[in-house]
């Protein structure tokens, strides 16, 4: 979820001209996990794997526009990382039983 959050983060930032304080608002989190973030110190473990996945930053992206667009509250932010899980679940290699 660090890895997500650094993706929306940034964008709402670079692209929408937001404060580190009001993404922090945003996503529920403090400022100075938002200065981690852009500063790339948290959010980047297995980022690498993630930030390649087409659909992730699409819905990162999506998600970034409706909270700049004053369409999502704090709730429905937090829905979106269900989204996010489900999208990486159907990502993953099935695992052979034994």
């Amino acid at each position: 979820m660090p890895t997500f959050r650094s993706l929306i983060a940034k964008e709402l930032i670079e692209k929408y001209s937001f404060s580190q304080i009001d993404v922090a608002e945003k996503l529920g989190t403090t400022q100075a996990a938002v200065s981690q973030y852009l500063s790339s110190k948290r959010g980047q473990r297995n980022s690498s794997k993630i930030k390649s996945m087409t659909k992730v930053k699409a819905l990162a992206s999506e998600v970034a526009k409706e909270i700049a667009e004053n369409k999502l509250e704090e709730f429905d932010v937090s829905s979106s990382f269900c989204k996010l899980c489900l999208e990486l679940r159907t990502n993953q290699p099935r695992r052979k039983s034994k």
